[in-house]
Order: structure tokens, then sequence, then C-alpha cells
């Protein structure tokens, strides 16, 4: 989420939390080219008037980025012309401001839904079905109720089965970049997950390398 006003952009970047989106905040263009050198993001909500580095630029340097993040471009003006101008840089979206927050949420999972390394919408992995967007997760044809975050924590989990993810990999995925990395989160997550999905334990730990859906 990279916004200059600082209220906005934590508010929504707290907001996506909310719905099980792991979000990550920057209040300049500078702030945000640093960030996105150094993680990889699925998708990019980016303010156009921007100070530092202009949206522009910012949206220019991304798109030539391998493996790069969809775009969704804010403005404050919802001219056509600008809304052109917008697209023409690259981004993949457009939306103006004020905007109705659940529609950002739609745009941005069906932006991260239409990357090119994204996987199915519809995860199915070990008698797990599970759509994010409408959080409803069948085992084995029985509906189970998760929270948001365990909700996160499985969806990581089943868009890299069969490879494992660690726990590091997990609190950078599932929460945001100020989680304390020695924190317990993962495991007390962990923990409640397995416990609502039952037996037979579908999650497997491997010592040292981290979990996996079996």
């Amino acid at each position: 989420m990279v916004e200059d006003v600082r209220r906005l952009a934590d508010d929504i970047a707290e907001g996506l939390r909310d719905q099980g989106i792991a979000a990550d905040t920057a209040y300049d263009g500078v702030e945000a080219l640093e960030k996105l050198g150094i993680n990889r993001y699925d998708v990019v909500v980016l303010d156009r008037d921007l100070p530092g580095v202009h949206g522009d630029a910012v949206c220019r340097t991304l798109i030539e980025k391998e493996d790069a993040a969809m775009v969704l471009m804010l403005t404050a003006s919802g001219a056509p012309g600008d809304r052109v101008a917008g697209l023409g840089l690259g981004a993949d979206d457009y939306l103006t401001k004020p905007f109705h927050f659940p529609e950002l949420v739609l745009r941005v999972r069906a932006l991260a839904r239409r990357r090119p390394a994204a996987r199915p919408r519809i995860l199915r992995v070990g008698g797990l079905v599970l759509d994010p967007t409408r959080r409803s997760l069948v085992r084995d044809g029985t509906p189970v109720e998760l929270s948001v975050k365990e909700m996160a924590l499985l969806e990581a989990l089943m868009r890299a089965s069969p490879g494992y993810l660690s726990a590091e990999d997990l609190l950078e995925e599932v929460w945001d970049e100020n989680a304390d990395p020695f924190t317990k989160t993962v495991q007390v997550t962990m923990g409640r997950l397995r416990r609502k999905l039952g037996d037979p334990p579908v999650i497997e730990t491997l010592p040292g390398a981290g979990y996996r859906i079996k």
C-alpha cells in the first residue's frame, strides 16, 4: 500500500489485513522502491501523486521487474484522460478517490488471481477445497469454519503444496513486515488450525524445514 497520507495508508493496510491479506505500507515513492527491491509482492496499490518519486515513475520501474506485481493505481482524479494515462503507464487497474473499501478488496483479489504466476482461485489439496474470496473451506465434503488468519495460513500452505513453508515464510506471507520474527504466532495459529481441521492430520511438520499439506 503506497500512499503519502499516512492515516489513509495505515487504515487501508489494516483493513486488508482484516480480510486475511498480508499488507505492508510505504509513504512515498522512495520508500516504495526500496521495499519493492527487497520483497516480492502480488499486488501494489499505488497512489499516483507521491512525494520523493512520483507514482508514475514507481509504476514504470515496477513493471520492468521480473515477476512484477500487479498494479492498482489510485488517484484523486476520475477524468477519462487521467485514467487512460495511468493505464498507459502499465497499471493493471485504476481506482479513483474516494472509493468504497469492499470494492478495493475485490479488485486486489482479482488482480492477485490475474497475476501470471497465480494459482487458480479455488484451491484443492489433500481433501481440502478452499475458496479464499468467499472464505469457505470444505474438508471431505464437510464445511470448516476458520478465522481470517487461520484461513490465510491454510491458503499459503495449499498454494505451496507439495512444498514446505518455514515459520519465517508463513510469518512473511500471512502477517506483515512488522511481525516479530521471534514470536510464536505462527505455531499458535497452526495449532488452532490443526484442531479445527480434525483427524486424520493433514498438515505435516518436518523439523528444520517447516510445514506442508500432506
